[in-house]
């Protein structure tokens, strides 16, 4: 086998330059074919080579969903600057998402608001490309994996997997153990966790807001918009008539469901920054304005990222298949989201059959693990790798203050990744992460509180040459 570096070598020639939005480096990016029939697929790689290749093992970046493209995790190639100097990264688009033939049934990035109209263009989605549908799964990406890792000739590789990229790389840990070297894990999901049972991690998320809030002084002043929020929940049927389209700001005709609502909390909750605008907004739907709720709705819209298509056939065959009704009920009692995420891919589910896949009790496994968790994570929340990870007997974890979903790019974390790929068995010195905070909260129209000696800086010039 080839080591990292002759492999990187040998293979430059095959490749053909390109360049992928958020990131300034030309990559070197190929597509192979993979699979046969209706399954076939030409799979594409794109990889920011090591600006100094001393012979490190690569790093694979597995994107979440599941269905969002790698191709779109330029953000963490720019956080991990200081590991590309040594080591080349990988991404690769698995089937059905990205340039590897994204199976997205049409769905843009619009805000959708009528679920039995999304249900019924995935149901002629599936009608259209049955066939495609039933060959994605995990397994299939898993050994798409192995097998770009043979074609690169990377005698091991380490892998960072993101949300669901995390549950794929591990069961990448489970069915292919030599041929890995290390894992990092951000906002992990379990192999054994029934993720899309969501509802206590964002209540939970949304009480740990609340409590950072009334500590502010800023946020404080909007008083109980907690309490504000629920009642919005309870009567938003007749309020709904007053939201506004997210685009135009002009009047909707069409219905806007309670769900819809539900979801766009639990969306603002992944980001501190997109979070930490919940209490004005709200405040400001008890003063009869709209808009600030309207403007998060559109910026919180699909990037384009998601093959929704993907998602459905990986959803419908791994995880929705194992959720029981009673594990429901109790999910969604006493929360704000109820089962308004869940029921998106229930009634999708309905449409899209697919047969069940069940993964197997994990194995016992000595690679070291690096575990990065949110605090306030309300889908993959921190104590899931307490619960659920008792197989990994080289794990370590990190939980950011006040991180919600996905943290890899969050203060000291890119350091600390770097500083682990360097060291995987050694004790890590974490302590930066407590200097990690939220970001402030939005204050008004246009955003956080400046202090006034700042603001009187900014508006006299004096601070242009600082």
């Amino acid at each position: 086998m080839l080591s990292p570096a002759v492999a990187e070598e040998t293979e430059v020639n095959n490749f053909d330059s390109c360049y992928l939005d958020g990131w300034s480096n030309a990559l070197r990016c190929k597509k192979i074919p993979v699979g046969e029939g209706e399954a076939a697929v030409d799979l594409a790689i794109m990889i920011a080579p090591a600006v100094n290749d001393v012979g490190l093992e690569p790093l694979y970046l597995l994107a979440g969903g599941p269905g969002q493209a790698a191709s779109y995790l330029t953000p963490i190639l720019n956080a991990l600057y200081k590991v590309n100097q040594s080591r080349a990264i990988v991404l690769v688009d698995r089937r059905g998402s990205g340039y590897s033939a994204a199976f997205d049934c049409g769905i843009d990035g619009e805000v959708h608001m009528d679920l039995d109209a999304i249900t019924d263009q995935f149901a002629t989605c599936y009608h259209e490309n049955a066939a495609f549908a039933k060959t994605l799964h995990s397994r299939q990406a898993v050994e798409d994996l192995e097998k770009v890792r043979l074609h690169l000739g990377h005698k091991k590789i380490a892998l960072w997997g993101g949300s669901w990229g995390t549950r794929t790389a591990l069961l990448y840990q489970q069915w292919f153990p030599d041929s890995l070297s290390v894992l990092i894990l951000d906002a992990v999901a379990p192999i054994d966790t029934k993720v899309f049972l969501t509802a206590q991690a964002a209540e939970n998320a949304l009480i740990k807001l609340e409590e950072d809030c009334n500590r502010d002084p800023v946020c404080s002043a909007f008083g109980d918009w907690r309490s504000s929020l629920d009642n919005l929940l309870t009567h938003w049927d007749e309020r709904a008539v007053n939201f506004p389209d997210p685009h135009s700001g002009n009047k909707i005709e069409a219905e806007t469901p309670r769900s819809f609502l539900q979801n766009l909390i639990r969306t603002a909750l992944y980001t501190p920054e997109t979070a930490a605008q919940l209490p004005y907004t709200i405040s400001q739907v008890e003063e009869g304005n709209y808009l600030p709720l309207s403007g998060l709705a559109g910026l919180l819209s699909d990037d384009g990222s998601m093959s929704m298509g993907l998602t459905l056939s990986v959803a419908c065959a791994e995880e929705l298949n194992r959720t029981s009704e009673e594990e429901l009920a109790v999910d969604i009692r006493d929360s704000f989201l109820g089962d308004a995420f869940f029921e998106i891919f229930a009634e999708g589910c309905k449409v899209w059959p697919v047969s069940p896949i069940v993964y197997g009790v994990p194995e016992e496994r000595s690679h070291p693990v690096l575990i990065i968790s949110g605090e306030a994570d309300p889908i993959t929340p921190y104590y899931y790798a307490e619960q659920s990870l008792d197989y990994l007997t080289e794990s370590k974890q990190l939980v950011v203050p006040g991180g919600g979903h996905i943290n890899t790019m969050r203060g000291c974390i890119p350091k600390l990744i770097n500083d682990f790929l360097k060291s995987p068995l050694n004790s890590l010195d974490s302590n930066c992460i407590t200097e990690i905070q939220r970001p402030p909260f939005m204050a008004g129209a246009f955003g956080p509180e400046i202090d006034k000696a700042a603001s009187s800086e900014l508006l006299s010039g004096q601070g242009d040459n600082k």
